[in-house]
């Protein structure tokens, strides 16, 4: 580190705490070094990208569409969190560099698209060794030419994107707005009705492209197998380290987990969820700082980010000492005829409403078995009652794919209220939870909760499971368990 600096953070030049560097130091810094050209081709990917921003620019003829990607986010003071690419952007793109901008203008059959990005610092100025962009700072970036190339659009510099946002006309221009401040300022909303935060005729943009997303295409199904498979191996790893006989914590076993995906993809999908105990009973129990008890559950869920951004999803739930107790084996295969049921029911044509219905009818009945009901089965499951969602309280699933909560702009009618379509990938998730502090269950199942969650790709004649590399019945489980504890530790490789 520079004695001059405090920090390792680069400045932009125009900072207080910026040096004021000799000329001496300059003059030498400007010169001797090499240039070198980064080996690119086109990305396979390219024409599944091309693909979707035909479907977009059908959809919204003679109109100019703005996407962007955002920037990075203050985690303290003056670091940022690890850059992740907007979703909507990199479906349509696949560029993940920060600070980017889709700009999509009409020109009479259908669009021409150009990326805005910010290319290589170039050696005319000082900005490769003093800005915080530059790549003695960061690394190297791609020059307007490599990332055509690559993503098989025009490029403009980032610096042309003002003139080119000041040309558009409001009312026939749509942004994706709340990703990038500069843009939603520069391109003023044509109409006042808002609705959920934003003007009409954006959110019409937003709900087209998540619209686009119900459907995945071969390509992307690809890529949700192979964060799938990622995750199998992690859930793997922390079944190999977990002890039978003694406790660990919650974070050492998310941190296994964030190894894997790490390693063998771009991040985790989303928080991992460790529940120890009666820690399983919250939802999204992201805090982790439980420990785990012989005797007792854990619950796990968690999913990779696989390195074109497509998250896994999957929950299992393990008995620590390595074997179901028969209450916890009577709760945890109720969860699982639930999602055996609906998995079941999944095919092209059927409600999404229904699906729900069809786990949610195996798990009130399962909660009569357990003498919890004050109701019969029908009168619990009546729209006007549904008090049997006390010990379950979410859905049975949600889309899945670039994002783990996907196609979350779709309309109703879409989405929640209309049916599913081949090519759909969504998650199987249903669950029970009895709250320790709940005096209507019996003390002994209080603290219990089980959730079990796969991924299925709706196909022509039903559904397949995606994440079927994971046991789910009870006395699977166990087995799988006593296998991955006799393996032993492995490092991912």
């Amino acid at each position: 580190m520079a004695e001059e600096r405090t920090d390792t953070k680069p400045a932009d030049g125009t900072e207080s705490h910026d040096p004021d560097f000799p000329e001496a130091y300059l003059a030498f810094m400007r010169q001797g070094w090499r240039d070198t050209e980064l080996p690119v081709g086109p990305r396979p990917e390219v024409p599944h990208h091309a693909k979707r921003r035909a479907a977009l620019s059908a959809a919204f003829p003679g109109e100019t569409l703005v996407i962007p990607t955002g920037g990075e986010k203050v985690r303290a003071n003056d670091t940022e969190y690890r850059f992740r690419p907007g979703s909507d952007f990199a479906y349509l793109t696949g560029d993940h560099d920060p600070d980017s901008v889709l700009v999509m203008r009409p020109n009479g059959s259908g669009h021409d698209a150009v990326l805005y990005m910010r290319p290589r610092s170039s050696r005319q100025t000082d900005e490769f060794f003093r800005s915080r962009h530059g790549e003695l700072w960061v690394g190297r970036r791609h020059t307007l030419t490599e990332k055509s190339t690559e993503l098989g659009l025009p490029t403009a510099d980032l610096t042309e994107l003002e003139q080119a946002l000041a040309e558009l006309a409001p009312a026939r221009t749509r942004v994706l707005r709340g990703f990038d401040a500069r843009v939603d300022a520069a391109v003023r909303p044509y109409d006042g009705v808002r609705e959920e935060g934003q003007p009409a005729r954006d959110r019409e943009l937003a709900i087209a492209i998540s619209e686009l997303k119900l459907v995945k295409d071969e390509w992307e199904i690809a890529q949700l197998q192979d964060a799938i498979d990622a995750t199998v191996r992690g859930f793997e790893d922390v079944a190999r380290v977990l002890p039978a006989d003694r406790g660990v914590s919650e974070r050492l076993l998310e941190g296994i987990f964030a190894l894997r995906a790490r390693h063998d993809g771009n991040d985790v999908g989303y928080g991992s969820i460790v529940g120890a105990g009666e820690h399983a009973t919250i939802l999204h129990w992201v805090r982790n700082h439980g420990t785990t008890r012989p005797g007792e559950l854990l619950l796990m869920d968690m999913g990779v980010e696989n390195r074109n951004l497509y998250t896994a999803d999957v929950t299992r739930v393990l008995p620590v000492d390595g074997r179901f107790t028969p209450l916890q084996r009577q709760v945890y295969d109720v969860v699982y005829a639930s999602q055996q049921a609906g998995i079941e029911f999944i095919r092209p044509g059927v409600a999404f409403r229904d699906v729900h219905l069809t786990c949610m009818r195996v798990l009130a009945e399962g909660l009569a078995d357990l003498g919890l009901l004050p109701v019969s089965v029908d009168e619990a499951m009546d729209e006007k009652s549904t008090i049997y969602r006390r010990w379950t309280l979410h859905g049975f699933g949600h889309m899945l794919g670039i994002d783990v909560h996907d196609c979350s702009h779709a309309r109703k009618e879409t989405y929640r209220d209309g049916t599913l379509g081949e090519g759909y990938v969504l998650t199987v998730e249903p669950g029970l939870y009895f709250q320790p502090e709940d005096d209507l269950v019996p003390e002994e199942l209080r603290g219990i909760g089980i959730r079990i969650e796969d991924d299925v790709v709706v196909t022509p004649t039903g559904a397949v499971n995606l994440s079927a590399g994971l046991p789910r019945r009870a006395d699977e489980v166990e087995t799988w368990l006593a296998e991955q504890r006799e393996a032993g530790p492995r490092l991912p490789g």
